[in-house]
């Protein structure tokens, strides 16, 4: 048996070792002789009522391990002498030579693309290729040939004016020929002759400034070859200028040689044909293989277009193209011939 020294309980669990009460260790105690003849009194059964006061465990206290000894520490090593290494030379940057390096290359470079575009201008001027084509029904863009517009500003910014006259009978070969899938171009019996594909149109402008369109009055003579009528006819253009995207201005006499002449007035624009005046009846033109004299007279804005001496009529220059050269116009597969081209300039 175990009784709680501070509250006398007992306890018959030899296994516990604590008061169940207030917690203080249980001491061993003898059990009492047992009279069986003596009257047990029971304590009173525990008043649940309220719960017992909160106690709070406060174990023995136990005793402390001695200190450890503190260990003497060694004694400091001497100092060592402190060095102060004097800094590597900066080395010298190579960047400077890179970069002058990079920038010769580019001036080299750029030297050569410099040479290669006017070599290739050159060449541009000087080739004999032919022309682009479209479907004139379609007022489709169109680009002359190479050869005549290798220098689209020439005429703006020509040091030299054109002569005040020019004749051109084309005995001597000067303006483009060759044949491509487009058309063809050449000289044959002292004239030009072109021809298109068929149900296309071809232009071929005049090879230099010297054909300038400006104040001036131009007058050529055309003809169906064979007498066949082209599909979009033929004729005489004036104030000729490819703009820097390639794209055809001017304005052109186009005539219709059938049993009952006709002719229209045309413009490109960026390339677009239009037609300022459409096809009208006119008996100043001669039908069939017959030669028609087209004459253009130009002064400022206002240009008059003829045949064969007559007047046919009269229009307007709204786009103020003024400037810009000759050139011949034809569409389909019959051939036609241009001839005697002269330009005679007003002041």
């Amino acid at each position: 048996m175990k009784r709680c020294p501070t509250c006398n309980r007992t306890y018959a669990d030899l296994s516990l070792n604590f008061c169940l009460d207030d917690g203080t260790p249980l001491a061993n105690e003898a059990a009492p002789t047992t009279d069986l003849n003596a009257t047990v009194r029971y304590p009173p059964p525990r008043d649940t009522s309220e719960p017992p006061p909160t106690e709070i465990y406060r174990p023995a206290p136990t005793a402390a391990p001695p200190p450890r000894p503190i260990p003497t520490p060694p004694p400091a090593p001497p100092p060592q002498p402190q060095w102060s290494p004097t800094p590597a030379p900066a080395k010298k940057s190579n960047a400077i030579w890179w970069i002058l390096g990079g920038l010769a290359a580019v001036m080299v470079i750029g030297v050569g693309l410099v040479v290669m575009i006017i070599a290739l201008a050159s060449m541009s001027s000087n080739t004999n290729g032919n022309l682009n084509t479209r479907d004139p029904n379609r007022n489709a863009n169109v680009s002359a040939n190479a050869n005549t517009n290798a220098n689209v500003n020439a005429i703006a910014n020509a040091n030299v004016g054109p002569p005040t006259s020019l004749l051109d009978d084309f005995t001597q070969q000067k303006w483009g020929t060759g044949t491509s899938q487009f058309g063809r171009s050449y000289y044959a019996n002292d004239e030009y002759r072109m021809s298109s594909k068929e149900q296309t149109f071809v232009v071929m402008y005049a090879p230099s400034n010297d054909y300038s369109t400006e104040n001036a009055t131009v007058k050529v003579t055309a003809r169906s070859v064979d007498g066949s009528v082209p599909s979009a006819g033929f004729g005489l253009m004036v104030h000729c200028v490819q703009t820097r995207q390639g794209k055809l201005e001017d304005y052109a006499l186009l005539i219709f040689p059938s049993d009952e002449p006709e002719y229209e007035i045309i413009m490109h624009k960026a390339g677009e044909q239009q037609s300022l005046v459409q096809r009208t009846k006119s008996d100043a033109i001669e039908p069939g293989s017959a030669p028609n004299k087209l004459e253009v007279r130009i002064k400022g804005n206002q240009l008059g277009f003829y045949a064969n001496g007559r007047l046919l009529t009269n229009i307007t220059d709204r786009e103020n193209y003024r400037k810009g050269r000759v050139g011949f116009y034809t569409s389909d597969v019959h051939e036609v011939a241009f001839d005697d081209l002269s330009i005679e300039r007003t002041p």
